[in-house]
């Protein structure tokens, strides 16, 4: 367990640095408009296209484990969905960014990580394959449903349009596409620019995790709504017991994919479902709310998620 403890602790270790900076030195959130820049358009890619382009191709065409991961993440965010739908009595827009702080976790900050840390570079390919699929999965339900929601006649053609932007034109995926051309024909940058990328893949996380402690802080917790423990509950414990159940029926996939695809579910939920809510100007305190207390809470949730999966404990497959 000592082991354990001591794979968490960096990550929630530098989310609570970042925390402790904001509150004492207390700089305006513009602040961190540089290192977000870095963040989300050289470091994050730089690590995605490092971790895939160095992945034998054949094994980035697992639809198998594609398909059931994404089902299992519409499955969480239909869960919560549905709970926002009953507590709002049938507000759509609050509803959904709901359903997305039940299903949206913080795979881009702390998924690679963590789940490279706890299970070896084996983990590459299901980390970039969840993080992709399950970002054009909620890239794509949030404007649909918004537009549904908000009346009046729903143009098909420019919404789709404009979700399919947002999702192919998304740095993240634009370096994982590139990563999966480099791997088919094997292409390798010279070693001056591969050390560049290096670089900048090892800052990623522990950037990622001290910009999201800040982030949190700035964001102080006012109430807790009624409905954010059945939310949390969703996202932390029935997100990754759906995985697994739903990887199990599926069958025969590698341990360390589904060991994989269980931590990615487990992880808290992201920043960018307070960063939707402001975009669509509906639940912001709330969606605040339930980043803070979805990571408070997975000090604890996703450290057992950790024990059970690096020790075996949690059989990869329900039904042998």
């Amino acid at each position: 367990m000592l082991d354990i403890i001591a794979l968490a602790t960096p990550f929630f270790g530098l989310i609570a640095l970042g925390y402790v900076a904001a509150r004492a030195f207390g700089h305006p959130e513009s602040g961190l408009a540089w290192l977000n820049t870095f963040l989300v358009y050289f470091a994050l890619p730089a690590l995605f296209f490092r971790l895939v382009a160095q992945t034998p191709f054949e094994e980035l065409s697992r639809w198998s484990f594609v398909l059931s991961t994404t089902f299992a993440t519409y499955c969480a965010f239909a869960l919560a969905f549905t709970v926002g739908y009953i507590v709002t009595r049938g507000r759509i827009r609050e509803a959904t960014i709901q359903g997305v702080a039940g299903a949206y976790s913080n795979i881009g900050y702390m998924g690679p990580g963590i789940t490279l840390a706890a299970l070896g570079p084996a983990a590459t390919v299901p980390t970039a394959l969840i993080f992709c699929f399950d970002n054009a999965l909620l890239f794509t339900l949030v404007p649909l449903l918004m537009a549904f929601a908000s009346g009046g006649k729903l143009r098909l053609g420019p919404l789709l349009l404009e979700v399919a932007r947002k999702v192919f034109l998304h740095p993240f995926i634009l370096a994982t596409i590139a990563g999966v051309i480099a791997a088919y024909f094997q292409f390798r940058f010279i070693e001056p620019v591969d050390n560049i990328l290096t670089f900048l893949s090892n800052a990623a996380a522990p950037c990622a995790l001290f910009t999201m402690g800040v982030t949190v802080a700035l964001r102080p917790l006012k109430r807790v709504p009624w409905e954010l423990p059945g939310l949390t509950l969703i996202k932390l414990v029935i997100h990754p017991a759906i995985v697994l159940v739903t990887l199990s029926v599926v069958g025969d996939f590698d341990p360390v994919w589904v060991y994989t695809a269980v931590l990615m579910a487990a992880l808290p939920t992201a920043l960018n479902v307070f960063v939707l809510a402001q975009q669509y100007d509906t639940y912001v305190e709330r969606a605040s709310s339930a980043v803070l207390i979805g990571t408070v809470v997975s000090v604890f949730t996703l450290t057992t998620a950790l024990f059970l999966t690096t020790t075996g404990t949690l059989p990869h497959d329900l039904f042998p």
